[in-house]
């Protein structure tokens, strides 16, 4: 079957234009009853139930998992489940939040007696606010949209949209009126690339003790590559007879070496270090160790301690091995 290209692009730019329209139309609609829904959920010492049916069932569950890593507790319950046994999940510290496009969805209708006897706060997401739901509601946000970018008028579609935006705008007010940090965030998300940029240190992926490539400053040039071919890290720590960090002598330093046709067997190395070389500390973020190093265009990192003594060294196949990268 062949497609008309225009037409289907033109249909694609008028369903992104609807739903643009919609979105546009929530700016007049944070009002009183927004801040209200926002002052229980934060009042709440129990979780956000979050209930709808159909397509404001998806969109009600991805708010919740919105809500719920941005530092509101929060789960999704199938209104249907609810008036045969889940409703069991709902408690007299929660906040409900109830979504329906047409306010009248009547497995919603059907337990609301039972929240109301709860005596908890019910927020309602609706596309009517004269329809049943809306009424009944603690606080109703007004989802309603003037049409749905289906051309048969039919799929939910700008409704939809509208909800998860009015949604993702509870959970960022929420987010900064508790104060929730990055790595709050990072904490609800450990496994992701996220929590790994966020809660690494340094101290969890750098080289420590013989590991660590080290030489002394009055050895030579040869005593400085035996070392960094053994650990492999593609430079070495110059230290002094402190223990303290001199510099840094690196793979291009040793090619700019050679390049000279220096006899390496015969020439000291302090001659040729980096000194005044950049260093992190253990307890810095390995992101920031990252950005360290790509700001500055070098491959390794000297790690050292309050007593500026060298305590660990990392490059970036560290990074890139830890995901940091």
């Amino acid at each position: 079957m062949q497609i008309e290209q225009d037409k289907i692009r033109q249909l694609a730019t008028a369903v992104i234009d609807t739903e643009l329209e919609a979105v546009s139309a929530l700016r007049d609609r944070i009002n009183e009853d927004f801040l209200q829904a926002c002052q229980f959920m934060l009042e709440c010492s129990g979780r956000i139930v979050v209930i709808g049916m159909g397509k404001s069932g998806h969109i009600g569950s991805k708010v919740a998992a919105t809500l719920a890593s941005t530092g509101t507790p929060a789960f999704f319950v199938h209104p249907g489940e609810a008036s045969h046994g889940d409703l069991g999940m709902i408690t007299n510290k929660d906040v409900v939040l109830a979504l329906s496009n047409s306010g009248e969805t009547t497995e919603i209708l059907t337990i609301l007696p039972l929240i109301k006897r709860l005596g908890v706060p019910l927020v309602t997401m609706t596309g009517r606010p004269g329809s049943t739901l809306a009424q009944c509601a603690s606080a109703h946000l007004d989802v309603s949209v003037e049409r749905e970018a289906c051309p048969l008028g039919l799929a939910p579609t700008s409704s939809t949209t509208a909800a998860l935006v009015m949604g993702d705008a509870l959970a960022v007010a929420l987010l900064e009126a508790r104060g929730f940090t990055a790595e709050d965030f990072a904490l609800s998300h450990p496994g992701g690339l996220l929590g790994r940029r966020l809660l690494l240190h340094v101290s969890d992926i750098m080289h420590t003790g013989t590991a660590i490539p080290t030489i002394d400053e009055s050895a030579l040039i040869s005593d400085a590559l035996i070392e960094m071919s053994e650990k492999g890290l593609g430079m070495t720590a110059v230290i002094d007879g402190k223990q303290q960090v001199v510099g840094i002598f690196t793979d291009g330093d040793l090619r700019r070496v050679l390049a000279q046709e220096i006899d390496i067997h015969k020439q000291p190395l302090s001659a040729f270090i980096t000194r005044e070389c950049k260093t992190g500390r253990p307890d810095m973020l390995a992101a920031e160790a990252l950005e360290l190093m790509q700001r500055y265009k070098i491959n390794g990192l000297l790690i050292i301690n309050d007593q500026q003594r060298l305590a660990g060294a990392i490059n970036m196949h560290d990074l890139l091995r830890a995901g940091v990268v």
